[in-house]
């Protein structure tokens, strides 16, 4: 019995407001999350899963709650860490630094943590919820490098590359079978 993970990358989150981890979603950010929602809402999604970073759970919450289902919070899903601090980074400085990371996976800035320890971290979590909702079609509210991390675990094309052609909100289907990866499918469209 296969598995599918819907991966759903966070909509547009302001980096004007908060800090990293509890900034939500702009006024497009939250239309798109209703387009999620509508996307996915006849998909037959029993398990919703999320990093516990605000602008992840508000992506797929709506949706969730139309299938009467709470979502499942785990930590460490979180957001590859920039650093020590949970602070905004503009994208000028953030982008130039995530693609030096992915291009030596052991560089980490300044108390952060590295692209291998990331990985690390979130596929540990990743074949839990394979192992504990084997069968299952689930909702996992995500962010772009720990998707891509994740992804990449099981396919190597799944790189730096990839995550700056992804958006926000983003959607892709993993059909797994325990933990082989069988096919990725987007279903997000623009």
């Amino acid at each position: 019995m296969n598995t599918y993970i819907y991966m759903i990358r966070h909509g547009e989150s302001p980096k004007t407001e908060g800090n990293d981890s509890t900034r939500g979603l702009t006024e497009k950010g939250k239309v798109d999350a209703n387009k999620v929602t509508e996307l996915l809402k006849e998909e037959g999604l029993n398990i919703f899963i999320s990093s516990p970073y605000r602008r992840a759970v508000l992506t797929i919450e709506e949706l969730a709650h139309l299938s009467g289902k709470e979502v499942i919070i785990y930590e460490d899903l979180k957001e590859l860490l920039f650093s020590n601090e949970d602070k905004i980074i503009p994208d000028q400085e953030l982008y130039p630094a995530v693609q030096k990371m992915f291009s030596d996976r052991n560089f980490s800035l300044q108390g952060g943590e590295s692209v291998t320890d990331c990985q690390k971290r979130s596929v540990v979590v990743l074949k839990e919820i394979l192992t504990e909702f084997k069968g299952q079609k689930i909702a996992l509210g995500t962010h772009g490098a720990v998707m891509t991390l994740m992804m990449g675990y099981f396919d190597s094309d799944y790189d730096y590359e990839f995550l700056m052609k992804t958006s926000k909100p983003d959607i892709f289907r993993l059909e797994l079978k325990d933990e082989q990866l069988i096919e990725v499918r987007r279903i997000w469209t623009e």
